[in-house]
């Protein structure tokens, strides 16, 4: 009886899957998001539209796990997220035609959101698993290897959405008090007024601390602010603080990390030099000496923003850093599935239509004559 339960409900969810990956995401902006969190926020609201959204997200990623190679849909680090989105999905599938205006279902719905964002916590670092895992046994393919980054490029961008959809209904209605004691002017995660150097700031002392703890020593911090809009204030932006510390974090622990291994045991090290510029339309933020992470690029481009990696041999790496200024103009970036991304996945590559450098031959007449 248990075989046959377990097969119906694997037949239902994929059923389910396919209706659901038909629809495509609808991006929010950063002025939705704060709309939504208003002082007139209203959970019914947030449940509604998540209970059609999540299914949506959720199930166009998962036919998208579906186009993997399926040696490495069999790892169990991989079959485990599977069964995390599964579990998920099945769960808020349950709240698809019950009633919103029964407090109770509303109340259950976000306590719904809560364990499926507990859930979630460690799936970055457990499809990583699934793709070493992958690797040790069947070792690298460069076809296989492009579609594999070209997949979790992807994947990571409609995790870090759907986890932006779960914090702000759990950070909105997940309690009694509705406002964060330590961000009291915070809706849900975005801050209105996001002081950008506060948070640069905040991720170089945690960062140094890592640094001081590893090699005995850090390097220092140059922070210059150009507010082109305002000038002489504060830079201020609407947007993530968490997304935005991550970035510039992550980026500060790989500067401090080239830094540190460039000089040795030198006792002086160079400035991390870091920049913020804001105009009209753009933020930009500039830090030297550094090695961006792929996770922090998601970040940044999730909002229509960018992280660049600019290297110049014998100075270092600047990277930089863009946030869209305006809260219309952050809008999120989705991925879709859809038959271009089926085509992606199951179109052989080509050869490259580049010549490849080689090296160069001993004796140059072996070249043929034409």
């Amino acid at each position: 009886m248990r075989i046959l339960r377990f097969l119906r409900s694997s037949l239902s969810i994929g059923k389910d899957i396919d209706y659901y990956s038909k629809f495509s995401p609808s991006p929010l902006s950063m002025k939705q998001f704060l709309d939504f969190g208003s002082e007139n926020a209203c959970e019914k609201t947030s449940f509604a539209f998540l209970r059609q959204e999540l299914p949506v997200r959720l199930a166009n990623i998962m036919k998208e796990i579906n186009l993997l190679p399926d040696n490495l849909l069999r790892t169990p680090s991989v079959k485990l997220v599977q069964s995390w989105y599964m579990q998920s999905l099945q769960e808020i599938l349950e709240f698809k035609d019950k009633n919103a205006d029964d407090e109770k279902v509303t109340y259950d719905f976000t306590d719904a959101v809560i364990k499926v964002r507990n859930r979630h916590n460690d799936v970055i670092p457990t499809m990583a698993q699934g793709v070493v895992e992958y690797k040790e046994a069947y070792g690298t393919d460069p076809v296989v290897s492009q579609n594999v980054q070209y997949f979790l490029d992807r994947f990571y961008m409609s995790r870090i959405s759907i986890r932006m959809l779960l914090n702000q209904h759990t950070l909105l209605f997940g309690g009694k008090v509705k406002v964060n004691p330590a961000h009291p002017k915070q809706i849900g995660s975005i801050d209105p007024n996001c002081r950008v150097c506060e948070v640069i700031k905040d991720a170089y002392e945690n960062a140094r601390n890592l640094c001081d703890r590893y090699y005995m020593n850090s390097p220092e911090l140059i922070l210059e602010e150009f507010n082109v809009k305002e000038q002489g204030k504060p830079t201020s932006v609407v947007y993530v603080p968490s997304h935005l510390y991550h970035m510039v974090f992550e980026l500060f622990k790989n500067a401090m990390r080239a830094t540190m291994e460039l000089y040795g045991d030198s006792m002086e090290y160079p400035p991390i030099h870091a920049q913020v510029a804001l105009g009209t339309e753009d933020l930009t933020v500039k830090a030297g000496y550094g090695y961006g992470l792929p996770i922090s690029r998601l970040y940044a481009r999730y909002f229509q923003g960018d992280l660049k990696l600019y290297s110049l041999e014998g100075y270092g790496t600047d990277a930089v850093i863009y946030i869209r200024a305006l809260s219309t103009e952050s809008i999120e970036r989705l991925p879709v599935y859809n038959k271009s991304v089926w085509k992606h996945y199951k179109t052989i590559h080509e050869a490259d239509d580049w010549c490849v450098p080689s090296k160069e031959p001993k004796d140059m007449t072996t070249f043929r004559s034409f």
